[in-house]
């Protein structure tokens, strides 16, 4: 379970609006929200508050009974795994529509559980709608409140009800800093079949269906006495193809996963090889300035546990050439060779983004910097059209990525060539594998 503060869970049919209620209860906009019945298929944890009470809330998947939608047993599995950690639960039900038999099926299992269930009649946009809430205390569990989860009518009441149901009088105090982790690669690359084998449970969604994940999914997990939060994202996509689309969200979403993250962990299909679509997202992340670790996924398929050793070997040096030649770019990442379907190679690949996590927030003393780029800029002079290129100070503006600030008699003299020569200088010093590297410059006189 993500932390140790008290759980709510919200449950009920597909499209009576709880991705709605838990984006109001968290305060923005988290789960994706549509019409189309089935938006969320994943549990979705957030942190929330009310009152001064910290708590977990989760929004689960449209709960199923029938069985048209191949991921209906699977969505059922997310809720019940949801409702095993819950300490609260909201049933939420479609004031608009009425009782329908589905909520009935769902609050006979309710009942089977020893833990607060609030119903809440969604939709009641209005007092006149108040009187229609009153069916549903025919499911027989106790209150029903009215609430308009897109207008926020009666949330508060809910939260009130909420904070004195939580048994937990004390909300935990904010721990060690976390490992935040972005998941990203292209559909269907394994990536939701990573974290489940991280945490050894199922706790996201996996399906040989293409685009599964649709919401990024957040999942905690404790390695080497770090904490580890797991931000799994649906399969990124040319924006071009899925305009208008649901999975035009999906790729928004990713990014802003990638935002929120230290490490980009970009998966990718082994067998399969590198393709343009690995490549395209192994850029975004490093654009967006993050630390990368690529976990080359499926690979007992290439490289069977009986395998000759040696050959395996000449395997992977030949996928690392291709990878660091295809895209030099990126040469800083990490890399591992790991198998989600047979849990194997997984403990090197948090290890690797241990090291380019720690590689991100590394930090040079000014004076040792400003020897090393001096030395570089002795052993290898740069003169541009007949001028030359003075470095006259250096120092480290910011970590997360480690970020250098030059002064320079002329900026505009600073050729991306030589720049990268002063970054594999500051490479060759310092263990900055896993991190890419920023250079910025201003000139001498305040210009630039």
């Amino acid at each position: 379970m993500p932390g140790k503060l008290p759980v709510v869970v919200i449950v009920g049919r597909p499209n009576v609006g709880k991705s709605t209620l838990f984006n109001r209860v968290v305060g923005r906009r988290v789960a994706v929200v549509e019409d189309t019945p089935g938006i969320t298929r994943d549990r979705l944890y957030q942190e929330a508050e009310w009152n001064g009470k910290r708590f977990q809330v989760v929004d689960t998947g449209g709960i199923l009974f029938q069985k048209d939608d191949p991921l209906a047993e699977q969505i059922r599995v997310q809720a019940n795994v949801a409702l095993e950690e819950a300490d609260v639960v909201l049933f939420e039900v479609d004031a608009a529509e009425g009782l329908n038999p589905g909520d009935m099926d769902l609050a006979n299992r309710l009942r089977g559980i020893d833990k607060p269930v609030l119903v809440l009649a969604n939709k009641a946009d209005s007092p006149q709608r108040d009187a229609h809430a009153g069916e549903f205390y025919a499911l027989g569990l106790g209150e029903v409140y009215p609430i308009s989860g897109l207008h926020g009518r009666g949330v508060a009441d809910v939260l009130d009800e909420v904070v004195r149901d939580l048994e937990a009088t004390e909300a935990e105090e904010p721990g060690a800093e976390e490992v935040r982790v972005a998941i990203v690669g292209r559909p269907n690359v394994g990536k939701s079949s990573l974290v489940n084998a991280f945490t050894g449970e199922q706790r996201v969604i996996v399906s040989e269906i293409a685009g599964t994940t649709r919401d990024a999914i957040d999942t905690t997990l404790e390695y080497r006495d770090e904490k580890f939060r797991l931000i799994d994202t649906a399969g990124i996509r040319r924006r071009g193809k899925i305009q208008g689309t649901v999975e035009y969200y999906m790729v928004n979403r990713a990014e802003k996963a990638l935002q929120r993250a230290e490490c980009a962990l970009v998966v990718v299909d082994g067998p399969a090889g590198l393709t343009d679509g690995d490549k395209r997202i192994m850029k975004l992340a490093h654009d967006a300035g993050k630390a990368c670790v690529v976990a080359i996924n499926k690979w007992d398929v290439l490289e069977p546990p009986d395998g000759h050793p040696r050959k395996n070997s000449l395997i992977k040096k030949d996928f690392m050439r291709i990878l660091r030649n295809e895209i030099p770019e990126l040469a800083y990442a990490r890399a591992a060779f790991t198998s989600a379907k047979e849990s194997a190679g997984l403990e090197p690949v948090l290890d690797e983004v241990l090291r380019a996590v720690e590689a991100y927030s590394f930090r040079i003393p000014t004076g040792v910097l400003n020897r090393l780029i001096q030395d570089a800029a002795f052993e290898r002079p740069y003169t541009s059209k007949g001028r030359p290129l003075k470095i006259y100070y250096a120092t480290q503006v910011t970590a997360r990525p480690p970020t250098f600030l030059l002064f320079l008699n002329n900026p505009d003299l600073l050729h991306f060539s030589y720049e990268r020569y002063l970054v594999n200088k500051i490479r060759a010093a310092y263990p900055l594998e896993g991190t890419p590297i920023r250079i910025r410059t201003k000139s001498s006189h305040g210009e630039g």
